[in-house]
């Protein structure tokens, strides 16, 4: 059984008793998720940029848009117009392929893994998680490795609240680690 048909034939129910919904329409579910990579140090280097762009076309099966500078910053060296990172935003069947993907055989792959923090709520029903290796993922080879890099990847639920939003990841199987205060 894939994801999205558990979603619709398990986690909805569960969902709808837990908070008391009447209407199916207003049980949070998954918008998309958004992969990004922050060039950073590899700035001036086109091998860099080329390394991030290939890892994301891998991992995502889209062709990531180059994000650009909105204003120069001196401090960092970085001018208005200049590429600065790249982004992939995954929705419909993609999304629901891809959070399977990080959930089954991209997290249990990180080294030293304990769970994710609560604390990447961000308020509004959308949760980010953070690789400080992009080698997590099965697409990309290590042997082929030249660079490594980071990557960011936010899921965007409809989720009114951290709360719901939590308990709709926590039902589809995203391993939060219970924080004590």
């Amino acid at each position: 059984m894939s994801l999205r048909e558990k979603y619709q034939k398990e986690i909805i129910p569960k969902l709808q008793k837990e908070f008391g919904y009447a209407n199916i329409h207003s049980v949070p579910n998954l918008v998309s998720v958004s992969l990004n990579i922050g060039l950073g140090k590899g700035l001036k280097d086109a091998k860099y940029l080329e390394t991030a762009e290939k890892t994301l076309e891998r991992i995502s099966g889209q062709k990531p848009v180059k994000t650009k500078a909105r204003k120069s910053i001196s401090g960092f060296k970085i001018r208005e117009g200049m590429i600065v990172g790249q982004k992939v935003t995954l929705r419909g069947k993609r999304m629901w392929d891809f959070v399977e993907k990080l959930i089954m055989v991209s997290l249990p792959r990180v080294r030293d893994f304990r769970g994710l923090s609560q604390k990447s709520f961000d308020g509004q029903g959308n949760y980010s998680i953070g690789f400080k290796e992009h080698m997590a993922f099965p697409e990309v080879r290590s042997d082929e490795l030249e660079v490594i890099h980071g990557l960011q990847v936010t899921i965007s639920t409809n989720a009114n609240s951290n709360k719901e939003a939590e308990s709709l990841l926590r039902h589809l199987g995203l391993p939060l680690r219970t924080e004590t205060k």
